[in-house]
C-alpha cells in the first residue's frame, strides 16, 4: 500500500482508517519524515483523518515493542492530544503480561484521568513526531511540551518501550541524550514548569542522569592544580526529600556520589551549595551562573565559598543552541 499522505486529502473516514492500518511502517515514518509541520497540521487536523491516524497508530505499536520490556511493563496510559482546532483526541492503552490492549474509547478509562496510571498531554502533532522517531518524550517533557500526570516511572517506561520503525533505538533513552539538546530544552521551559518537573517521579531520574555525566565537563586544563570537594543540597519538594550529592576534583580527577544526611562534617568537603532542584538545572544547563545564583539568593553556600567558586570554574556545563534561545 502507498504512503503518500497526499492520500489523507481527500480520504474519508473508512479510507484513512485502512491507510494507517495497512500502510508499511517505515514507508509512514519516512513520509511523516519529510512533511513539514504546517502540511502535517493540516492533514492531521482533517477529522476524518487525525481520529484514524491516532487509532491506526496506537493499534499497531506493539508491532515496534521490545519484548522483555513489554513484559515487565504494567499499567495504563491515557493520551490526550491537543488538534489544531481545539479539540482533543483521547485514547489508552493498557499493558500487562506482555501484551498491549488498546483502549480507544475513552470511557474505557473512566471520566477523568484519574482513571489511568499516567496520563500524556501533548499536541497531536508532537504526538505524530515523537513516534515516528521525529522527537523525543524526554526532551518534550523538560521543554514543557508534554505534559506527564501520573506514575513518571510508567512514563519513562512506556517510553523507553517502543523501538522506531527502521532503527534500533528507543523512544526514551535519558543515558543517551544530547547535552546541548537538554539544555535547549531546559531554556525554553518556564520555571514554574521546571518547579513542576522536579518536585514529580522524574527528578531522581534527571538528578542521577546530571551527577552521572558531570565529569565529562570538568576542564582538565583548569583542574588539574585543583583539590576540593563540594556538596549539592537541593532542597525538598512537594513528597521528595532532598537530594545530596558530592563532588570531589583531585589533581583533574573527578568523582561524583550521592550522600546522605549527616554526612557533611565526615565526608571532608570544603562547601556545600545549597538550592532548588529547578535552580540547579538551570545551573547545570548553562543558564544561571554560581555568582549570579549566589546575588539573587537562588544559590547559597555553606563554608569555603571560594572552594565552591574554584569547582564551578573548572566546570564548562552545556549550553542551549542559539537558534533556540528561551522565549
Amino acid at each position: 500500500m502507498s504512503t503518500d499522505l497526499d492520500l489523507l486529502r481527500t480520504a474519508d473516514r473508512e479510507s484513512a482508517a485502512a491507510f494507517f492500518a495497512a500502510a508499511p511502517a517505515e514507508g509512514l515514518v519516512a513520509a511523516v519524515a519529510a512533511t513539514p509541520d504546517d502540511r502535517l497540521v493540516e492533514l492531521l487536523g482533517r477529522p476524518q483523518v487525525r481520529a484514524a491516524a491516532v487509532t491506526g497508530i496506537l493499534r499497531r505499536l506493539d508491532e515496534y515493542a521490545d519484548p522483555a520490556r513489554l513484559a515487565d511493563l504494567k499499567g495504563s496510559v491515557r493520551f490526550e492530544l491537543t488538534t489544531s482546532d481545539g479539540g482533543v483526541e483521547t485514547r489508552g492503552l493498557s499493558f500487562a503480561d506482555g501484551v498491549i490492549e488498546p483502549l480507544v474509547e475513552a470511557s474505557a478509562l473512566g471520566p477523568d484521568p484519574a482513571g489511568a496510571d499516567v496520563v500524556l498531554r501533548s499536541t497531536l502533532l508532537r504526538f505524530a513526531r515523537l513516534v515516528t522517531g521525529q522527537g523525543n518524550a524526554a526532551l518534550d517533557h523538560l521543554a514543557g511540551h508534554l505534559e506527564v500526570e501520573g506514575d513518571a516511572m510508567l512514563a519513562l517506561g512506556v517510553g523507553g518501550l517502543f523501538r522506531v520503525p527502521g532503527h534500533d533505538e528507543v523512544a526514551v533513552d535519558l543515558t543517551a541524550l544530547d547535552p546541548v539538546e537538554v539544555a535547549t530544552a531546559v531554556a525554553e521551559a518556564s520555571t514554574d514548569h521546571l518547579r513542576s518537573v522536579m518536585a514529580g517521579g522524574f527528578r531522581p531520574v534527571v538528578l542521577d542522569e546530571v551527577f552521572r555525566r558531570l565529569p565529562d565537563f570538568v576542564d582538565v586544563r583548569r583542574a588539574s592544580r585543583l583539590r576540593v570537594a563540594v556538596g549539592f543540597r537541593l532542597a525538598a519538594s512537594g513528597d521528595l526529600p532532598a537530594d545530596r550529592y558530592l563532588v570531589r576534583i583531585d589533581r583533574g580527577h573527578t568523582t561524583v556520589e550521592r550522600t546522605e544526611p549527616g554526612d557533611d562534617g565526615r565526608d571532608g568537603r570544603d562547601a556545600t551549595i545549597v538550592c532548588e532542584a529547578h535552580d540547579f538545572l538551570r545551573l547545570a544547563t548553562g543558564q544561571l551562573s554560581v555568582m549570579t545564583g549566589l546575588l539573587r539568593g537562588q544559590l547559597k553556600v555553606r563554608g569555603d565559598r571560594a572552594k565552591a567558586l574554584q569547582l564551578a570554574g573548572a566546570i564548562d556545563f552545556p549550553r542551549a543552541a542559539p537558534q533556540r534561545a528561551r522565549r
